[in-house]
């Protein structure tokens, strides 16, 4: 069985490599959030590269359209980077990237049927409540996560989401999870009223992650953007406090699968 290489890129962003393979889940590499809204919401880290230097992705899946998920300035460059790569997301994923000039054959539509993206890969979205879960006239979701299953070992990327009896039962149908990179920068009235949409609290995410039987956890969408914070000594408290039964990473780079 191949070695697991998994990259946190800051936020919800993932490169996850084994046997020459390399999978990308909603990178976001470019400074596209900031000019858009303003300093409030500048990196707090930067980007540990340029979408122009990744010439070895295979596949990009993408969970939405929100800027810090589906990155144009990220997405462009990697495409033309990486020619060969393919793209996976919800149709209104799938229509803004084909109106952004990204060729329709390298564009796949992500909605409830599982994928075979590669002959050891399979990939099966979920729903995402973000904060609920939303499909559009013709019944694709507009929010999704991704179950992928590859070489024996099965991920769980949630997307931006709460917890949702749906997700959860999703999840649990795909079998027990290896690794799970859940959101815990949570939903509350203040985010709610600057225009910033939460996700699960760190308590949910842990709860959440006991009830799919996930093996391993890691905490992401908390370090990139100050007003959407959370602080590693919060999880690590919470984490100790509560006695999971799941393994607790906060830095994936050195993850061993």
């Amino acid at each position: 069985m191949p070695r697991f290489s998994v990259t946190a890129l800051g936020q919800a962003g993932f490169r996850l490599e084994a046997g020459g393979f390399v999978l990308f889940v909603d990178p976001y590499l470019s400074d596209q959030v900031e000019k858009v809204e303003g300093p409030a919401l500048r990196r707090l880290r930067p980007a540990p590269m340029r979408p122009e230097q990744v010439t070895d992705a295979d596949y990009v899946l993408i969970s939405h359209v929100h800027m810090d998920h589906c990155d144009i300035e990220t997405l462009l460059p990697l495409s033309q980077a990486s020619p060969a790569c393919r793209f996976v997301g919800p149709r209104i994923v799938i229509d803004y990237l084909a109106g952004k000039g990204i060729d329709s054959s390298r564009l796949i539509v992500a909605n409830r049927d599982r994928l075979q993206i590669a002959p050891t890969i399979e990939v099966t979205p979920v729903p995402a409540a973000h904060k609920l879960i939303e499909q559009d006239s013709q019944g694709f979701l507009r929010y999704l996560g991704y179950v992928i299953e590859w070489e024996g070992k099965r991920f769980l990327h949630t997307g931006d989401t709460c917890v949702h009896e749906c997700l959860i039962e999703k999840v649990r149908a795909c079998g027990p999870i290896d690794v799970a990179l859940l959101p815990v920068n949570e939903c509350n009235f203040f985010r709610d009223r600057a225009g910033i949409v939460g996700n699960m609290s760190i308590r949910e995410a842990f709860r959440f992650a006991e009830e799919i039987g996930a093996r391993t956890v890691v905490p992401m969408h908390y370090d990139m953007f100050e007003p959407n914070q959370a602080y590693r000594e919060e999880i690590e408290i919470i984490y100790t406090r509560t006695s999971p039964s799941f393994r607790l990473v906060l830095d994936p780079d050195a993850l061993s699968i």
